[in-house]
């Protein structure tokens, strides 16, 4: 009797382990580069001093069981990368305008380190912030938009934005996001929250003149969404018109509207949100198609008074319209020590559990944002990562741009006295970006690809060696081959006897 109670508790426990550890999750972190928050530490530094902290920086999420990054490449409309637009960023140079030296292109930099680790780059901008010091404009560099398009900008709370009513403003956004699209080798085009800026009290933001001009017979809330959705709409066409396989997301504020204003709101009570206050509706975008994922900001605790995790999270879930919603944390507030619910792990390990049981499909998560880890104990990492991250996982697909999968692998297995030698060939007739999975099952255990335990290696190659296989001679090996969208092969196996 007491060794079938220690079996079936051995089972349990397994299976509890095995179901925290889904095979399809988003898993990101945020990589901010306004104010050098996240990378790199501080403006002006060299350029092999900047490689080596992004290297790091990749590392660090990739051990924390990432397979996203989302990076911030234009904070203030200016720019991470080699541009003809737009001025190179202070936040890397120190001087806005100034090129790295030793000259290198940072984008081109990232993409090609993130992808060496068979993760996704997202680049992330912020459409219509033109400077976080509105004093201070002088500053910056001749082709900056503030000099460029004085008629454009509107300075409020201390910041400076682009109108975004002004067609021709919108446009140049687009068109700003379209040459990275089409340029660098990005997985996503990533957004935040901040279209029209967060509302200060006592000031109205200065946009009478445009709406005089391009407002019609709208109220001015209605103006302001539609400008935000026809904005939307256009970035969205173009990303796809460039490169049909970028994914389009956005991360917005974690309330679309309050059930008290909106039926179909969420049982909250926040002071602002997207549809009211940032004039951002996004349920209209995902039911309309127009992006690919929602990322909403959920940065509040489990039975918050005013916007609790556990009433928000569902919500966003209930309201995917058959796109992707995954879930921004606030890890930033296990650091500030402002607040006794998050000086541990405990809220964090509850939203991570909270997303795997309450999301089944197509779901996920990231942290806002990377370098807080620095500051997060040893402890606390080591937790997330063995019990909710210890073993691999792949983004959700996207089959409304992709179903198609790759050929299955021709696989040949050698027995060596180094381990196996696995060796495939493949077909890739449009030369896409291939990623090979590598599964280890015992031998008398049926082949079940979503086992994420059985993975042994993810790789670029066509082969591996698998020194622990002079102790497993006893297994059936399988090799999948996944796409840039990580649309999935049928399996390659073969028996190690």
């Amino acid at each position: 009797m007491l060794r079938l109670q220690l079996f079936l508790i051995s089972i349990f426990l397994f299976s509890a382990t095995y179901a925290q550890s889904p095979k399809r999750e988003f898993r990101a972190a945020w990589i901010a580069t306004v104010a050098n928050i996240d990378w790199p530490s501080k403006p002006g530094l060299p350029a092999a001093e900047q490689q080596e902290q992004f290297i790091a920086r990749l590392d660090s999420m990739q051990a924390l069981g990432c397979n996203v990054v989302i990076v911030q490449v234009r904070p203030a409309s200016d720019a991470f990368y080699d541009s003809k637009i737009e001025p190179w960023s202070r936040y890397l140079t120190g001087s806005q305008g100034t090129p790295p030296d030793p000259f290198y292109d940072p984008l081109a930099f990232m993409i090609t380190e993130t992808h060496k680790r068979n993760m996704e780059f997202h680049a992330w901008f912020n459409p219509f912030r033109a400077a976080v010091d509105s004093r201070n404009l002088a500053a910056n560099a001749a082709n900056h938009v503030t000099h460029t398009h004085k008629d454009w900008i509107i300075n409020y709370g201390g910041k400076s934005y682009i109108d975004p009513g002004i067609p021709a403003a919108r446009d140049y956004v687009i068109n700003v996001i379209c040459d990275v699209v089409k340029r660098y080798d990005i997985d996503a085009v990533h957004l935040d929250d901040y279209f029209y800026p967060y509302k200060v009290a006592g000031s109205r933001f200065g946009d009478s003149k445009s709406f005089a001009k391009f407002g019609g017979e709208l109220t001015l809330d209605d103006w302001r969404r539609d400008n935000v959705n026809l904005f939307i709409s256009a970035l969205s066409a173009g990303i796809k018109k460039n490169k049909s396989w970028v994914k389009f997301g956005v991360s917005p504020f974690g309330v679309w509207r309050n059930n008290d204003k909106d039926p179909d709101g969420s049982p909250t009570h926040a002071g602002t949100t997207c549809y009211d206050d940032l004039y951002s509706d996004v349920l209209l975008w995902m039911q309309k198609g127009w992006v690919d994922y929602l990322l909403p900001q959920l940065y509040w605790e489990h039975n918050h008074h005013a916007a609790s995790f556990n009433s928000l999270m569902p919500w966003w879930y209930g309201h995917c319209y058959q796109r992707h919603v995954y879930y921004g944390l606030g890890v930033y507030r296990m650091t500030e020590g402002k607040s006794s619910t998050w000086s541990g792990v405990k809220e964090l390990m509850w939203q991570l559990r909270d997303i795997r049981k309450g999301c089944p499909e197509n779901s996920g998560f990231a942290f806002y944002s990377a370098s807080c880890f620095d500051k997060i104990k040893a402890p606390i990492k080591d937790s997330l990562k063995h019990n909710l991250t210890q073993y691999p996982a792949f983004p959700p697909t996207m089959r409304w741009i992709d179903s198609v999968a790759p050929a299955a692998p021709v696989l040949k297995l050698t027995a060596e006295t180094r381990g196996s030698v696995l060796q495939w060939q493949q077909a890739n007739p449009k030369k896409e970006p291939l990623k090979y999975v590598v599964y280890r099952f015992p031998s008398n255990e049926p082949v079940n690809l979503e086992r994420a335990d059985r993975i042994i290696a993810v790789v670029q190659a066509t082969a591996y060696l698998d020194n622990d296989g002079l102790h497993n001679k006893h297994c059936t090996y399988v090799v999948t081959a996944m796409d840039r969208l990580w649309n999935e092969s049928k399996a390659a196996t073969a028996t190690n006897k």
